[in-house]
């Protein structure tokens, strides 16, 4: 009973990090390198969620590499993106991430992030693939692709199901960050705009864009 209370505090805390951080950088990159860069430069501009996404050549060993790096640092949050089977979360989870992103629920990576004690945040589009994520012990949905919906979906959304925490991501902007969290989201995430620059090999443009969206988020909640 105390290990499994121990487990259980273990992801009561990444969620909170989770939530506190408010921010998930959705880190991709055509090698190890170009990963490793960018969440750096992400990280230095304050964002403390890192999903690191199995796009990425090598991913396992670049999340390691980035729990070794960070581990001193309690508020940083590292995650794998676009994991979609029960296998490839387990290769994520023993590499050290400490929750799993896919972009559609799969009940076997849940059971298998249950097992672990680990978050699993899954991609949902309707009310059906929400409730079969909850009903799978899911603690967060990530709306994807949030560009098909907007904002004013969320309201909509936990009319029914009023306990869903929901993560929009793809869609999410400088400009309409501070829409998505009036409708009542618990953060989001966000990747395209954010390493754009990064195709031209322009980190410190990546770190202060970052810097901006934190500068956003701070004032939303200031003003919350």
């Amino acid at each position: 009973m105390l290990l499994k209370g121990m487990y259980e505090m273990k992801r009561m805390t990444i969620l909170n990090k989770l939530k506190k951080s408010g921010l998930i950088a959705v880190v991709r990159g055509k090698d190890k390198a170009e990963a490793l860069n960018a969440t750096a430069a992400i990280i230095e501009g304050g964002i403390k969620g890192i999903e690191l996404t199995f796009t990425v050549p090598e991913a396992e060993e670049v999340i390691e590499e980035l729990v070794k790096k960070y581990e001193a640092n309690s508020d940083i949050v590292i995650g794998a993106g676009t994991v979609l089977d029960a296998i490839t979360a387990r290769i994520a989870i023993m590499a050290g991430a400490e929750y799993i992103v896919s972009p559609t629920f799969d009940l076997e990576t849940a059971k298998i992030c249950n097992l672990y004690q680990i978050p699993y945040l899954p991609g949902c589009m309707t009310i059906t693939e929400m409730k079969n994520a909850l009903r799978a012990g899911v603690d967060i949905v990530k709306l994807f692709p949030g560009s098909a919906f907007g904002p004013s979906i969320v309201k909509a959304f936990k009319a029914p199901l009023p306990q869903l925490n929901i993560m929009p991501t793809g869609g999410v902007s400088l400009d309409n960050i501070a829409d998505w969290f009036e409708a009542g989201v618990i953060c989001v995430g966000v990747g395209g705009n954010l390493l754009a620059p990064m195709s031209e090999g322009n980190f410190d443009e990546v770190k202060k864009i970052a810097e901006t969206y934190v500068r956003i988020l701070e004032k939303i909640r200031n003003e919350g």
